[in-house]
C-alpha cells in the first residue's frame, strides 16, 4: 500500500482516473491484456460479473417473448456490401480472413496455403448474416413477430484499447427482432431500453440518461438509436447499451418480405438491440473508490465473503466449524457466501476482499465465536469500519444490510450524476465550460447548435453529443467527453 495516498490503488482517482481505472482491474483480477493485440484475457472473478448478467439479462430477454439462438462468426464481404450505409460505418473497424490452411513454407515456419474465393469478415454485429438467414424463416404474416438474440463475441478493430470498455474483441448479447409493421417496431425499440434500464439501474445500480442518439451519432442504417448515457466519477460517459429501430433498411438488402393479412407482399421492419462486457467498465468506473472495486450487492457471485481468523492450530477447527455454520445459515437467507480458506496472511485476505469490492465482507475468530457474534465491514463505507451482531441477528438481517448497500451505491452515483449535469443556454458558454478544468455534461438547447458547431466541439474538445434525452422532447442536447 502507499504510504503517500494510504490507500490500497496507486495511482488515485484524482491523480490519474485511467491508470486508477487499470490498477483497480488488475489488483481485483479482473482481467488483463491478452498476448493477441487489442484483446483481452477475462479472469474468473471478472467473468463471474458477466455470467450475472447472463443470468440475470438474459431471463428478463427471455420473459420479453425473445428466444437465444446462434449465427456464423464469420460474415461474406458480399452480404455487407449489400447495405452500403451499414457497413460504411463499421467499414475501418473490420477485421477480414482472406486465406484458409497453414502450411509448412520454405523457412520451416506455417504460411496460409490460399487465398478464400470470397473474404469473411469477423462478425462487427450481425445484423447482415442474420438477415440473410431469416429470410427463409418467413413467409406470411402468421411467422411475425420472430424475436432472436445470441450470445457471442464480436471483432471491432480498436487502435486504443481499454479493458472492458474498448477491446477489439468483446463480448456481448445481440437481439433482433423482426415485425410486420413500423409501429411495432418502434414500440419493441422502446420496450427493449427499458429492458436494459431496468438492469442497470437495479442491478448494476449504475443511473443514467435516456435519449435519442443525434443524426450524426445514431447506428449506421437506423431509422432511430436509443441509448443510455452514464457518467462516470471523472465526468466522462460511458453508452451503456443501445437500442435501434431499423425500419425496413435490413429487410429491404436482405430480402425479408411476407404476405400481410391482405395477401399483399410487404417488407418487414427490424429492430436490434445490444449490451457488452463495457458494463463491466462502466460498473467499476461508476462505484469504485481508492481501495479498489465496488461491487453491487445482486451483481456479486457472493455477496458475503467469510474470512476465518485462525492464530493457532489448536482453534482451526473451531473457527472453520463456525465459518461453515454461518455460510449454511446464510444460505438458507438465500445468500450466498464464500470462505477464504487460501493459505495467506489474514491481512492479504483482507484486502483482496477490500479491492475485489466484495459487498460484505466477514471477519471471524475465536473471541467471535465465544461472544456468539459476528464481526462484519460494508465495502460501501470505511473499509476498516468494524460493525458488530450477535450472529442470529446478522443471519437474520442479512437482505437488508445487503438491500441498503445496494440503495447507497445507486444513490451515491445518481448524486455525482445530478451534481455534475450543467445547462448552458448557447454556444460560447459551452465552448467556455469544456475549455476550462470542469466535470460533467452540459445539457443545451438543441436549437442553439448547427452540425459545424457540433463538429468543432468533437475537434476542439473531444466532445460529442451523447443524446437528445427523452425528458425534454428532443430539444435539449446532452453533451460530454466519452470513452
Amino acid at each position: 500500500m502507499s504510504q503517500k495516498s494510504q490507500t490500497a490503488i496507486t495511482p488515485t482517482r484524482v491523480e490519474n482516473f485511467p491508470e486508477w481505472y487499470q490498477a483497480v482491474i488488475k489488483a481485483a483480477q479482473m482481467a488483463e491484456n491478452a498476448p493477441v493485440r487489442g484483446c483481452m484475457v477475462i479472469r474468473p472473478y471478472g467473468y463471474a460479473l458477466w455470467e450475472k448478467v447472463q443470468t440475470v439479462l438474459g431471463q428478463m430477454i427471455k420473459d420479453n417473448g425473445v428466444q437465444n439462438a446462434y449465427f456464423p462468426l464469420l460474415i461474406p464481404v458480399s452480404y455487407l456490401s449489400k447495405e452500403a450505409e451499414h457497413i460504411e460505418g463499421f467499414a475501418k473497424e473490420c477485421a477480414v480472413v482472406t486465406h484458409h490452411r497453414l502450411e509448412k513454407g520454405p523457412e520451416g515456419n506455417l504460411i496460409p496455403a490460399g487465398p478464400l474465393t470470397e473474404p469473411y469478415v469477423i462478425r462487427p454485429t450481425s445484423e447482415t448474416i442474420i438477415g440473410e438467414v431469416i429470410r427463409d424463416w418467413i413467409s406470411s404474416y402468421r411467422d411475425l413477430p420472430l424475436k432472436l438474440n445470441q450470445w457471442c463475441n464480436v471483432m471491432r478493430w480498436e487502435m486504443r484499447t481499454r479493458l472492458f470498455l474498448r477491446t477489439s474483441e468483446f463480448l456481448w448479447q445481440e437481439g433482433h427482432n423482426c415485425f410486420a409493421t413500423a409501429s411495432e417496431a418502434e414500440e419493441d425499440s422502446r420496450l427493449m431500453l427499458d429492458m436494459y434500464v431496468e438492469f442497470l439501474r437495479d442491478y448494476m445500480a449504475i443511473p443514467g440518461i435516456m435519449g435519442f442518439k443525434t443524426e450524426d451519432e445514431k447506428f449506421p442504417g437506423a431509422v432511430a438509436t436509443r441509448t443510455y448515457e452514464s457518467m462516470m466519477q471523472d465526468g466522462k460517459a460511458v453508452q451503456m447499451c443501445t437500442s435501434h429501430d431499423l425500419g425496413q433498411t435490413f429487410s429491404k438488402s436482405a430480402e425479408i418480405r411476407f404476405l400481410d393479412r391482405e395477401g399483399e407482399r410487404q417488407y418487414a421492419y427490424t429492430t436490434s438491440w445490444g449490451l457488452s462486457t463495457r458494463t463491466i467498465g462502466g460498473l467499476l468506473m461508476c462505484h469504485g473508490d481508492d481501495n479498489g472495486a465496488v461491487i453491487p450487492p445482486k451483481m456479486a457471485e457472493y455477496p458475503v465473503r467469510i474470512i476465518p481468523i485462525i492464530r493457532d492450530e489448536a482453534g482451526a477447527e473451531k473457527v472453520l466449524d463456525a465459518a461453515n455454520k454461518l455460510k449454511k445459515a446464510l444460505a438458507a437467507q438465500g445468500v450466498a457466501s464464500q470462505i477464504d480458506t487460501r493459505e495467506d496472511k489474514t491481512p492479504n485476505k483482507v484486502w483482496l476482499a477490500i479491492k475485489q469490492g466484495v459487498p460484505v465482507r466477514v471477519e471471524i475468530g475465536e473471541r467471535d465465536i465465544d461472544q456468539d457474534q459476528v464481526s462484519w465491514f460494508r465495502r460501501d463505507q470505511d473499509p476498516k469500519g468494524r460493525l458488530s451482531l450477535s450472529t442470529n441477528d446478522f443471519v437474520a438481517q442479512i437482505n437488508d444490510i445487503l438491500t441498503d448497500i445496494q440503495s447507497a451505491i445507486y444513490a451515491k452515483a445518481e448524486n455525482f450524476l445530478n451534481g455534475n449535469m450543467h445547462q448552458k443556454n448557447d454556444l460560447s458558454a459551452i465552448r467556455a465550460f469544456f475549455a476550462g478544468d470542469n466535470v460533467g455534461f452540459v445539457k443545451a438547447p438543441l436549437s442553439v447548435l448547427t452540425q459545424d458547431d457540433f463538429n468543432a466541439l468533437k475537434t476542439d474538445f473531444a466532445v460529442t453529443a451523447r443524446c437528445l434525452p427523452f425528458a425534454d422532447d428532443g430539444k435539449m442536447v446532452l453533451l460530454g467527453r466519452s470513452y
